[in-house]
């Protein structure tokens, strides 16, 4: 948080000097972005520029929510990584904090590294002011959704694929849910991703950009600035418009209308899950409860078996003759790279890390 009122001769208003000419900002809106906290979950493409934007800015507290390691297959787009982080298969949560702070030493940064599940969704989210999207999955926007409306928090979605993203506003009793504009999730294999698709940074740059300035208008007392329809830009082709979806609102929505939170309810969280990741041939293994696995322990006990690397974040098991790599974190959590045979994935962590 902020050490100081903006006062004209304090570190901040010359730090947040140009920030607090803007008019709609101000002393009193600088102020209070100080004392706000935001979660962003997904510390990617989108979520490197929103957190850059929101630390840059002088928010108090973010808390950065990410599953993944960099890889350099991230840094054409990812702005806050490096070939260093990549080779050093830095999770992206830590990394984003290491550059965010040597940005503003001043906000307090909270990097996890876990992926957002029904079983812990509500204590990583609830304590936020305003939640904003950087995933590539609708079932962590599904659980951020629920969360949102259950407690009240407004959250941005965003998303971006090939030359194109689009980012909207959801106010709870405000505007539509996400459930009432995306009743159900997409059939596999039917949208593009930027597995099959491709990406370009500058549409990144623009939607993450887009869902930062939202987040500061709420963060700064400027709630009615907020956009209350869903932008789609295309940077390729050089066209964007602005959806009006007051309209989309559903009577009958189970989430914001029946409040039924079936994703965050969902017995699906009392069970170990394996997910294949798009295009990467590899599947991510999540127990139903987050563990304590104490990787030195692991890898003394691996040792003879498989060729090992250690770090203080991860410990990735390398299984030579059989072409697949094992990275473990210290929750359980485990990324099987080599295939996406999700019953392959499970009996090699099981194999190695017992079930």
């Amino acid at each position: 948080m902020m050490d100081k009122e903006a006062t004209s001769d304090s570190p901040a208003a010359s730090r947040y000097a140009r920030q607090m000419r803007y008019a709609p900002i101000g002393t009193t809106g600088q102020q209070a972005l100080g004392e706000r906290s935001a979660v962003v979950v997904g510390v990617g493409a989108l979520g490197s520029v929103i957190a850059q934007h929101l630390v840059r800015s002088g928010i108090g507290r973010i808390r950065l929510i990410d599953r993944d390691i960099v890889e350099f297959s991230n840094l054409h787009r990812q702005v806050l990584f490096t070939e260093d982080d990549a080779r050093r298969m830095m999770p992206k949560a830590e990394a984003a904090a290491i550059r965010l702070r040597a940005a503003n030493a001043a906000p307090f940064i909270e990097p996890i590294a876990t992926e957002l599940n029904a079983y812990h969704a509500e204590q990583l989210l609830a304590d936020a002011d305003i939640i904003v999207d950087g995933t590539d999955n609708f079932t962590a926007r599904y659980l951020i959704n629920e969360v949102s409306v259950k407690h009240q928090i407004p959250w941005i979605y965003g998303g971006a694929v090939g030359g194109s993203g689009m980012c909207t506003s959801i106010i709870p009793g405000e505007t539509p849910c996400f459930r009432c504009l995306f009743p159900a999730p997409p059939a596999a294999g039917t949208v593009d991703t930027c597995e099959t698709a491709g990406v370009i940074s500058p549409i990144i740059d623009i939607i993450g950009s887009l869902q930062a300035a939202e987040a500061m208008k709420l963060l700064t007392g400027n709630k009615a600035a907020m956009n209350r329809g869903l932008i789609q830009f295309d940077v390729w082709r050089s066209q964007w418009m602005n959806i009006q979806t007051t309209q989309s609102k559903r009577a009958d929505c189970p989430v914001c209308a029946r409040r039924q939170f079936e994703w965050l309810d969902s017995d699906t969280a009392a069970h170990e899950a394996a997910a294949a990741l798009c295009g990467r041939r590899t599947v991510q293994i999540t127990p139903p409860r987050p563990l304590q696995i104490p990787l030195t322990q692991l890898a003394d006990r691996l040792s003879h078996a498989v060729q090992l690397e250690l770090t203080p974040f991860l410990l990735r098991l390398t299984l030579v003759d059989r072409d697949y790599t094992l990275i473990v974190f210290p929750d359980g959590r485990a990324l099987v790279q080599g295939t996406d045979d999700l019953s392959v994935a499970k009996q090699i962590y099981n194999d190695l890390i017992g079930t």
